[in-house]
C-alpha cells in the first residue's frame, strides 16, 4: 500500500517556520561567541594591570624633616670703646682677616691727652707722697727726742702729746699719698687702654661680612658700643632648626642629619645634631607669656648643629631643608608602601601574593615605615613576588 506524500502546500507553509528557527540559532550562536569573547578581553585586562615587585632585602631609615636657618659658627659685631672720629678704616667688606689684624683707627687725640693728664697726676701723687715721707721723719725723730725726756723726766708733757700726734697724722697722710698713688696709677691705666681702644683690632680669625661705619664718622659711645664692623668666622657655620613638639621626643644630640638650601637643592650637607634646646624661645620672653599662661600657636624648640663651609659656598641666612634620621635598620625585607592592602591592626596588614600565577591574599608584620618602603618583620620571605598596583585580578 502506498504512503501519502507530503504535498507541496504543506513543503511551503513549513519553509517561513524552518528560516525563522535557523535565524534565532544563528543569533545565540552568535551571543556565544561575543560574550565568550568579551570574557577573555576581560580576562587578560586584568592580567595586564597586576604590577608585581619581588620582596627585596636593603636599608630603611625613618627621617624627621624641619627647617633650619644658617649663621656663622661665630659672629661678632666689632665696636668701638672710646669717642672720636674714624680715622681710618684698614679692610673692606669681603676680607678675610686674623685674629690681632689692625681693622680701624679712629682718632687717638682725645685719648693721647688724657694719658698725659693721668701720667701728671700720678708723678704729682708720688711727689706728694716723698714730701710727706720727709715730714713724717722730722715728726718721728721729734716725737723720740719728746719721748727720751720724758723718760727722764725733763720734758714737757704738752710738747710730748704734740710730737706724737704730729707724728701719727703724717703716718695717715702717707696712706692717703699711698692712696692717691694706687688711683692715680689706675687711672693711667685706663687711659692707656683707652688709647689702645683707638686702634680696632680683629677679636677673632673670620671674614668682614660687612661694614657699618664710614671713614670720617664720629663715634659716640656713651652707653652702648656703636658697631663698625661685622666680623665672623664663615668656615664652619651653624644650622639653627625648628623643631615641632610633636616630633620633639624623638629628636636628641648626635643623632645623623642631611641636609640642602634652596640655592642648591642637589647638594646634600651631612652632619650630626648637636644642642636640643629644652626650652622654646617663646617661653623665655616674659612678654610673649600671657597672665592666663595659655599658649598661642604651634610650640617650636631650636635644634643647632654645626657644618663645614671651607669653600664658603654656604652664605649666612640661607634657608636649609633638614632630614634628621631617627631611626634606621640595614640589610632588612622590604616591600614598597603602596604594596600594603587592608590594616588589621597598627602593625599587621593583607598584602597579595602571587604564588603559581594566581592572587593570593596574606597577612604580614611590619616594622619600621619611611613612607617609600616598609619593613616585613613577618609574613613573607625573600624573592616573593607581591601585587603593588591591581584594578582587577583573577584569583
Amino acid at each position: 500500500m502506498n504512503q501519502p506524500s507530503v504535498s507541496s502546500i504543506e513543503i511551503q507553509k513549513r519553509t517561513p517556520f524552518l528560516r525563522r528557527y535557523s535565524f534565532w540559532i544563528g543569533c545565540l550562536v552568535m551571543l556565544v561567541i561575543v560574550i565568550s569573547g568579551i570574557s577573555w578581553f576581560s580576562a587578560a585586562s586584568a592580567e595586564l594591570n597586576i604590577l608585581t615587585v619581588p620582596v627585596e632585602r636593603g636599608n630603611i631609615e625613618k627621617t624627621v624633616l624641619v627647617t633650619g636657618t644658617l649663621k656663622p659658627s661665630v659672629q661678632v659685631n666689632v665696636g668701638a670703646q672710646v669717642n672720636g672720629q674714624i680715622r681710618k678704616l684698614f679692610v673692606k667688606q669681603g676680607d678675610m682677616v686674623v685674629k690681632g689684624q689692625l681693622l680701624a683707627e679712629i682718632d687717638p687725640t682725645i685719648q693721647q691727652s688724657d694719658l698725659k693728664n693721668a701720667t701728671a697726676q700720678l708723678l704729682s701723687a708720688q711727689a706728694q707722697k716723698r714730701a710727706a715721707q720727709a715730714t713724717l721723719t722730722q715728726y718721728q725723730k721729734a716725737y723720740k727726742r719728746q719721748e727720751i725726756m720724758k723718760q727722764e723726766g725733763s720734758g714737757i708733757q704738752s710738747e710730748f702729746e704734740q710730737a706724737q700726734a704730729q707724728y701719727e697724722a703724717q703716718l695717715q697722710q702717707i696712706k692717703v699719698s699711698d692712696a692717691m698713688i694706687i688711683q692715680s696709677e689706675m687711672a693711667v691705666k685706663t687711659a692707656e687702654a683707652n688709647l689702645n681702644y683707638t686702634r680696632i683690632v680683629a677679636p677673632i680669625s673670620g671674614e668682614v661680612l660687612g661694614i657699618v661705619a664710614n671713614e670720617g664718622q664720629t663715634i659716640v659711645s656713651s652707653q652702648t658700643a656703636p658697631t663698625i664692623l661685622v666680623l665672623a668666622n664663615t668656615e664652619k657655620m651653624q644650622v639653627q632648626t625648628r623643631i615641632s613638639e610633636a616630633d620633639i621626643q624623638k629628636i636628641h644630640p648626635g643623632l645623623a642629619l642631611k641636609f640642602y638650601v634652596i640655592a642648591d637643592p642637589e647638594k646634600q650637607y651631612e652632619s650630626t645634631m648637636g644642642y636640643v634646646q629644652s626650652i622654646p624661645i617663646e617661653a623665655l620672653d616674659e612678654r610673649n607669656s600671657g597672665a592666663s599662661g595659655q599658649q598661642q600657636g604651634a610650640t617650636y624648640y631650636n635644634g643647632t648643629f654645626e657644618v663645614d663651609n671651607s669653600n664658603r659656598a654656604l652664605k649666612t641666612a640661607m634657608t636649609a631643608h633638614v632630614f634628621i634620621r631617627v631611626a634606621e635598620q640595614n640589610n632588612v625585607l622590604r616591600i614598597p608602601v603602596n604594596a600594603l592592602g587592608r590594616s588589621i591592626d597598627s602593625k599587621q596588614y593583607e598584602v597579595m601574593v602571587v604564588e603559581n600565577n594566581k592572587t593570593a591574599m596574606r597577612i604580614v608584620t611590619i616594622g619600621l615605615n619611611d613612607r617609600q618602603f616598609v619593613e616585613i618583620v613577618d609574613g613573607l620571605k625573600e624573592g616573593e613576588q607581591i601585587v603593588i598596583q591591581q584594578d582587577s585580578f583573577v584569583g
